[in-house]
């Protein structure tokens, strides 16, 4: 198989892979229940912890982590590419961005998804997992700080590019413009929240209470 071959093999099973439904599947499955139908109508994890309860939602949050994880993690399988070198790194990009796209587009699931920041997550570790960790380390402290998810995701999405630039003086130009178009996606995603945010309506989270 030519290289440009397994590169569009591997991009259809990245989006595949992202498209993996567990929340509605897990939540169909075991409770009757698709999640999408309650609470914020997301699929996502942080519905599925309001929805389903902590174990489940910590279920569903640690395979949404891990479908990015995989997808950038694809590139091991082009085996002539050099770890760390620039193409490298732009296939893991492609790859973690369709998972991302799968996620939020699911093709099992009538393109319905959730709004792929634990996805989005999982692509980073892969990638640069110091560089994840200081996001997600800002994500807690504003998560602790206001209780709101919407918020502390939408916070560490911007934080992505900023980190990458002035702090791990990252210069790969597509990485550079895939953290930018990441937080850009992220917002958008994250309008009816910003929303409810201004108007004070949106829910504190609360991600440890038993599910009734």
């Amino acid at each position: 198989m030519s290289s440009i071959a397994a590169i569009i093999l591997l991009s259809l099973i990245s989006y595949l892979i992202g498209s993996l439904p567990s929340s509605v599947w897990i939540g169909k499955a075991f409770f009757d229940t698709d999640v999408r139908e309650h609470g914020s109508g997301n699929a996502g994890a942080t519905n599925t912890f309001r929805v389903l309860g902590k174990e489940i939602g910590t279920m569903v949050l640690l395979l949404d982590i891990l479908k990015g994880l995989t997808a950038s993690s694809l590139v091991l399988f082009l085996g002539s590419l050099a770890p760390g070198s620039e193409r490298y790194i732009n296939l893991q990009l492609l790859f973690g961005l369709l998972a991302v796209l799968g996620h939020i587009f699911p093709l099992y699931e009538n393109f319905k998804g959730g709004k792929g920041i634990a996805t989005l997550f999982g692509m980073l570790i892969a990638i640069h997992w110091v560089l994840a960790l200081a996001c997600l380390g800002l994500f807690v402290a504003v998560l602790l700080a206001t209780k709101y998810v919407s918020l502390s995701s939408i916070f560490a999405a911007i934080s992505f590019p900023i980190f990458s630039i002035f702090v791990f003086k990252r210069d790969e130009p597509l990485f550079i413009a895939f953290g930018i178009a990441a937080a850009i996606l992220v917002v958008l995603t994250h309008q009816k929240n910003i929303v409810r945010l201004l108007n004070g309506e949106e829910s504190k989270a609360k991600l440890f209470k038993a599910r009734s």
